[in-house]
């Protein structure tokens, strides 16, 4: 009897024992993990030194004089090539210009996309599914397929002139609007809306009081991505913009690919001047809004 006992002692804690060969499956994976993860950080490192690399000999190429053979610029930390590019350009009208046709390429935007995305979150209806493709259509076609038709005709009846410049910019912020909000509205429950129109509020009661301030989060980054891609954008606005509706991204490419003989320390000073204008509306959106709170949050209630 006693031999019996402990032959199942034995036997239960050779059971719980682990094998040889259930620990090499279990090395194998840790391996995979390990060398999986350590060829993603390395490519994230790779990714970012070579932005870093590529900013860096922009920003140090503006600041020095020359740079042929050397590990540095000669002459660094010169502001010559700045005060070439500002004398040489109206920066005030170009940064005004660009902010115009951001901010009002975006409000269009808004105003109309809110109603469409409103809709395709909310009602069930026949070809929606192409409908929403219909709208989607200006950011998967290249912007020149449609720009060269569009300008001709804004070109014939508005001119150059800054409202030319932002409807055509217009036509592919709208479906990038619209792709944003669809989601946020889909999220806030239309109970609330329901259980408005019981207590007795009307529509537009129901859109002021409950719908918006739920929305408010989503249209804030609609319009901050909305803005910093127009600013981005430059196909369509070189297309219609003349002389004095120019914008700096498009004067940018004219300095670099245009006739006429420009330095190319000058050329990378316009360069970070455009980046700095750029960062600088991006860190001053984002310190008022931040889009993944604001997610959490609407995910939250």
């Amino acid at each position: 009897m006693n031999i019996e006992v402990s032959q199942n002692t034995v036997t239960s804690t050779t059971n719980n024992v682990p094998t040889r060969s259930s620990e090499g499956p279990r090395r194998q994976r840790r391996r995979g993990r390990f060398w999986s993860t350590l060829a993603f950080y390395t490519a994230i490192g790779f990714f970012i030194l070579n932005i870093l690399a590529m900013v860096c000999t922009v920003v140090l190429d503006s600041l020095g004089k020359q740079w042929f053979a050397t590990w540095f610029p000669e002459g660094l930390f010169t502001t010559q090539w700045y005060a070439f590019a500002f004398s040489d350009h109206d920066i005030v009208q170009l940064l005004s210009n660009t902010l115009i046709v951001a901010i009002g390429a975006t409000f269009i935007s808004m105003l109309v996309g809110f109603p469409a995305a409103y809709v395709l979150a909310r009602q069930q209806f026949r070809f929606k599914g192409a409908l929403m493709g219909f709208y989607l259509l200006p950011m998967l076609v290249p912007p020149l397929a449609y720009g060269i038709p569009l300008a001709t005709v804004l070109l014939r009846y508005i001119g150059g002139e800054l409202p030319g410049v932002i409807l055509i910019n217009v036509v592919p912020t709208l479906p990038f609007v619209i792709l944003i909000l669809v989601p946020f509205i889909e999220q806030v429950d239309i109970s609330l809306e329901s259980a408005s129109h019981m207590l007795g509020a009307n529509r537009l009661q129901t859109f002021w009081r409950i719908v918006l301030p739920l929305v408010m989060p989503g249209l804030l980054t609609a319009g901050i991505l909305a803005v910093v891609r127009v600013i981005a954008m430059f196909e369509l606005t070189y297309l219609v913009a003349n002389a004095d509706a120019g914008t700096l991204v498009v004067t940018l490419y004219g300095d670099a690919f245009a006739s006429g003989m420009r330095p190319e320390q000058a050329i990378n000073a316009m360069a970070v001047v455009y980046m700095l204008t750029t960062m600088a509306l991006l860190i001053i959106a984002l310190c008022f809004v931040k889009p993944t709170q604001f997610v959490v949050r609407l995910k939250g209630k």
